[in-house]
């Protein structure tokens, strides 16, 4: 299992520019996949430490989700880009599965379900400096980092 703390001591200055796009807001966007196979795509809070990434679900279709099938994938909050692409901060996304962990002390018992994440894979988007191609930041656990243009 691939926790924040892991990728954040292989890639200390990448995992800060993720941790910042993640931190941007409060809103994230999470998909889960239905009994289905379809994508559910919902609103969720995430946690991150210096150590690892959580997240609460309150009991129901979502949480149902991530217990049948724990596959995940998270979006950073998203905010209009600048007039000047090369000043847009950029995206951060995370996909892996959820595991699913005990509730916090203060939790009330029944409301919600906790998840840890097991990441396996992180990204940052953003336009380039040049400004007529995207800068794209991957880090798969086993495989590392990887930077490229587009």
């Amino acid at each position: 299992m691939a926790s924040w703390g892991e990728f954040a001591a292989e890639c200390p200055e990448f995992a800060a520019r993720v941790r910042e796009r993640f931190d941007a807001g409060t809103n994230k966007t999470i998909a889960t996949l239905r009994r289905d196979g379809s994508p559910r795509i919902s609103g969720i809070e995430l946690l991150i430490t210096d150590t690892d990434t959580s997240l609460g679900m309150m009991t129901g279709r979502k949480a149902d989700d991530a217990r049948r099938d724990p596959r995940f994938a998270i979006h950073s909050p998203t905010f209009e880009p600048p007039k000047d692409p090369t000043a847009w901060p950029g995206e951060a996304k995370m996909s892996g599965l959820l595991v699913e962990v005990d509730a916090p002390a203060d939790a009330i018992p029944g409301e919600a379900i906790y998840f840890t994440l097991d990441i396996r894979e992180v990204v940052h988007t953003k336009v380039a400096a040049s400004g007529d191609k995207l800068e794209i930041e991957s880090w798969h656990p086993g495989r590392g980092y990887e930077r490229r243009l587009r």
